[in-house]
């Protein structure tokens, strides 16, 4: 009954994001597909961090691979931007390969330095590819993106303008890829993979001692999260039309903010980010305008929240009430029949 309820919800929700281009004013979509946007990579990164261990403050890399792959698809070879954002993510997952084999040498902090220090490398060579504008960047061919599929259609139903059928479809397909990313991640987590990722991440040494692989777990979450990350920069620099190395690598935006995200909303949880995301949205809209105050203050919460609610917003709800929404737990196996000794 429960688990229907919790699909009934969802289903409504998603409904009413989906209709929200029908209806609400051009910016207001603009505005929603930067927040789905950012979800995915707080969801990326919370499985990356919150459920298996790896706490990287440079998953700006693939954000920026994934754009500058698409841009290039789209640029050198006269690629559909659509199909550029899909090898943007494989080109992203791609490159993990060597950026785990050597990142996954190193442990707590360095690690983590040590992904910033390899998105650094990534930015200052792309800053060297002249073909795609060097350090001042590029834009998409004049009309790349309207003339993509579903475009023209959008145009015709909607009666709307080709900017804007472009700004629907990219919503759609963030929207698209948060509801993937949310069902792929729940059942990922709760198969026995998802088990024994979230048995590696509490001890790594017990979790070997019950036939966890600890190194194959991880390298298929990095793999995997890089690929979705990837997606999602290519997607996000679609929307703009324009890239250049500082913006798609940027570690404020595309780092800083989604880590911010996932501690304030409940890092291990799949609600947390949700929370997250809609925290930060509407602290973004009140505090805006007031410059460097708006980033003071942004800190000031984060800080607060890591020393009085250190599980987050979510995680303190679910030890209040008792209530998880998408709850993760694995129940023993009943004892059947079949166990009974017979006397």
């Amino acid at each position: 009954m429960r688990n229907a309820f919790e699909l009934l919800f969802s289903a409504v929700i998603i409904v009413i994001l989906a209709i929200i281009p029908l209806f609400g004013m051009r910016a207001l979509v603009q505005d929603l597909f930067m927040v789905l946007c950012l979800l995915v990579l707080a969801l990326n990164w919370n499985m990356l961090a919150g459920f298996a261990g790896l706490v990287s403050v440079g998953q700006q890399l693939f954000v920026g691979v994934g754009a500058y792959s698409m841009f290039a698809a789209a640029i050198l070879w006269g690629i559909d931007p659509l199909t550029g954002i899909l090898i943007g993510g494989l080109v992203a997952m791609a490159l993990s390969v060597p950026v785990a084999f050597f990142t996954f040498r190193l442990y707590g902090a360095y690690f983590a330095i040590g992904t910033w220090a390899v998105a650094e490398i990534a930015r200052l060579s792309f800053s060297q590819w002249r073909a795609l504008g060097g350090g001042t960047g590029t834009a998409l061919p004049r009309g790349a993106a309207r003339e993509m599929p579903g475009v023209q259609a959008l145009r015709d139903l909607l009666d709307i303008s080709g900017a804007a059928a472009v700004d629907v479809l990219t919503y759609w397909l963030a929207l698209g890829l948060v509801v993937i990313m949310l069902a792929a991640s729940w059942l990922f987590l709760r198969s026995r993979m998802g088990l024994g990722l979230q048995a590696m991440r509490d001890n790594t040494v017990a979790a070997r001692s019950v036939g966890v692989d600890p190194l194959r777990l991880k390298a298929l979450v990095f793999m995997l999260t890089a690929f979705g990350t990837g997606l999602c920069g290519g997607l996000i620099f679609l929307q703009t039309g324009r890239i250049a190395p500082d913006a798609a690598f940027s570690v404020i935006d595309w780092t800083a903010f989604v880590i911010f995200i996932v501690v304030i909303g409940g890092i291990g949880t799949l609600p947390g980010p949700i929370i997250g995301v809609l925290v930060f949205y509407g602290l973004q809209r009140l505090l805006s305008d007031y410059g460097t105050v708006y980033l003071i203050i942004l800190g000031i919460i984060g800080i607060a929240i890591m020393l009085f609610e250190r599980r987050g917003l979510w995680g303190g709800v679910v030890q209040k009430t008792g209530f998880d929404f998408l709850p993760l737990e694995h129940l023993p196996p009943k004892t059947g029949p079949r166990n009974r000794k017979i006397k």
